[in-house]
């Protein structure tokens, strides 16, 4: 046998699974509203919806795991055909970099009100080579906030531009050893050595650094792998995504609460919620997911993901005056929550129908 020779595939999508699944854009837009909720949660405090908006950057490990999903199964469906690298880092760029380097030109622009400090203070060349190669993430100088959402998005380009070539080496075989085998080897790898960085914690790492964050990503891509891999009923899926989701949400509640293992068993209630809105599409009970607001916020959500930071500080004048005085404050904060809310979604849906829509157009070159 050859050193290296092309292994016979017997990955294929379920009969079962749609190539669409509406009730994700409906995860994405309850996502993205927690995260956007989180930043407010400042101005929640006497409220109701204080102590489960402190709770929303729990948004972000949702968003990890639908991305190694998705992302995966893409990536697994793609390998043997034409193309498999240009294509796959073509529509990656297509979907990230317009928004993220409009996000960019709009806080240089002013720098002193968007990155609060001076244009030559945020000119270093460190910073701006970070910043062009998504390793903004790995540097212990803080992010400006309006920029601050970008460290997540830095995560998800580092690995997929690792994990694309890892799929398609896992379609050959070399010296006789199937490499498809690697793969949720990697991944349960991933899963298990991410909670021990975060509580070991060296010195060099930051609190961003991407090796603390790999957990939700990893199993959202053992998610993939599993449903193309294991032929299990789609009944089957359904219960074993509701049974994860209420045990990692008890463990999160319980015994990981407060500790380095929280992140960890959120992903894997996430998952769990993933595998169950997979297995259970069209469903009655995820309704709310595929109709309404949430995958209306789904299909806006990374526009607003990357944009809500630099609406807040915009109207950061209108918040001082509303913050005047103590009579009715918390009737001022929920005016100011849902001036944030209302001004983000205007300008998440303005960039979604007049700037994302035309360049995502470009897409059809890289079937």
């Amino acid at each position: 046998m050859a050193p290296t020779e092309l292994a016979p595939t017997t990955i294929k999508r379920p009969t079962w699974l749609p190539s669409y699944i509406p009730e994700l854009q409906g995860l994405r837009g309850l996502a993205v509203l927690a995260v956007v909720i989180y930043h407010c949660h400042a101005r929640l405090e006497g409220t109701w919806s204080y102590y489960a908006s402190l709770w929303g950057w729990a948004g972000v490990n949702l968003f990890f795991v639908l991305s190694g999903f998705l992302i995966t199964s893409i990536l697994v469906e793609a390998r043997g055909k034409p193309h498999y690298f240009r294509n796959f880092y073509a529509r990656r760029a297509l979907r990230i970099w317009p928004v993220y380097f409009l996000l960019l030109a709009v806080c240089y622009a002013v720098p002193e009100w968007f990155l609060g400090d001076t244009l030559a203070n945020q000119s270093h060349w460190k910073t701006l080579a970070a910043y062009a190669l998504f390793l903004q993430n790995l540097r212990h100088t803080a992010l400006p906030g309006t920029l601050g959402p970008t460290w997540s998005l830095a995560i998800e380009e580092q690995y997929y531009l690792v994990w694309a070539p890892v799929i398609f080496l896992s379609s050959l075989r070399f010296w006789g050893v199937r490499w498809r085998w690697v793969l949720p080897a990697l991944l349960v790898s991933m899963v298990a050595t991410s909670p021990l960085v975060r509580y070991l914690h060296p010195h060099w790492l930051t609190s961003t650094h991407t090796l603390i964050h790999l957990d939700g990503i990893a199993l959202g891509s053992l998610l993939a792998l599993g449903l193309y891999w294991l032929n299990l009923t789609r009944r089957v899926w359904l219960g074993l995504g509701l049974g994860v989701a209420v045990a990692g949400f008890a463990l999160a509640a319980t015994w990981a609460g407060g500790t380095s293992f929280l992140d960890s068993a959120l992903a894997f209630a996430f998952a769990g919620v993933v595998l169950a809105a997979v297995a259970g599409t069209g469903n009655r009970a995820g309704w709310l997911l595929r109709r309404g607001p949430l995958p209306f916020y789904g299909k806006i959500s990374y526009g607003l993901y990357m944009t809500h930071i630099l609406v807040f500080v915009y109207f950061g004048s209108f918040d001082a005056r509303l913050s005047d005085g103590n009579a009715v404050q918390v009737l001022n904060n929920l005016a100011i929550v849902a001036l944030r809310l209302v001004a983000s979604t205007a300008v998440a849906t303005a960039l979604w129908y007049g700037f994302e829509t035309q360049i995502l157009k470009l897409k059809r070159y890289f079937q």
